[in-house]
């Protein structure tokens, strides 16, 4: 199946948003045993902050003078830093080469890897603060099509916890988390 990875990226987007608009206690755990709350929303948005430039063609080095460490105001920093990176991924050219920590690639790529990773982290939040941890499942689907053919990659990358066992048919969402380390149960 096709996935239209800008209208995902968007969605994925929503999803985080309507999550951190409920947190009440920035110390609250996560399913990330490393982070609470507010370390969870920071990371996002400080991924959010290096978008635009990278998009832009800058590479790592020449963007990191100019990444300004996210301030008290999450909610605010989110709603600015998630607009510019939509902004940005909204006027790029998909064959357009970004400068990664890792090597270059056309832009596609980034803009699958950054959806999973605000997808996966609006449920890590949801989880966090009690909300509702559904995700749009159109979404669901095409981090999952995006991930599961990555699974030797992840477990040697480190971004992720082990891969946590689950039933086979348990609903793909929970396959999502649990191929990222998180316990959906």
């Amino acid at each position: 199946m096709e996935f239209d990875w800008l209208e995902l990226v968007l969605t994925a987007h929503r999803e985080f948003g309507s999550r951190l608009a409920q947190v009440e206690d920035w110390n609250a755990p996560t399913p990330d045993s490393d982070w609470q709350v507010e370390h969870l929303v920071r990371h996002v948005i400080e991924e959010q902050q290096w978008v635009p430039p990278l998009l832009s063609g800058l590479t790592v080095g020449e963007a990191t003078p100019d990444i300004v460490p996210v301030g008290d105001d999450l909610w605010t920093e989110w709603q600015k830093y998630s607009e510019a990176a939509i902004n940005a991924w909204k006027s790029t050219n998909l064959d357009t080469q970004v400068h990664l920590s890792y090597g270059t690639v056309n832009m596609e790529p980034y803009l699958r890897q950054q959806t999973s990773d605000v997808t996966i982290h609006a449920w890590d939040l949801g989880r966090a603060v009690g909300a509702d941890d559904r995700l749009d499942p159109t979404l669901v689907e095409a981090v999952w099509s995006d991930l599961d053919g990555q699974r030797d990659m992840l477990a040697e990358s480190g971004l992720f916890a082990a891969p946590v066992e689950i039933p086979e048919d348990s609903p793909l969402q929970d396959k999502l988390m649990a191929l990222t380390g998180r316990d959906p149960r």
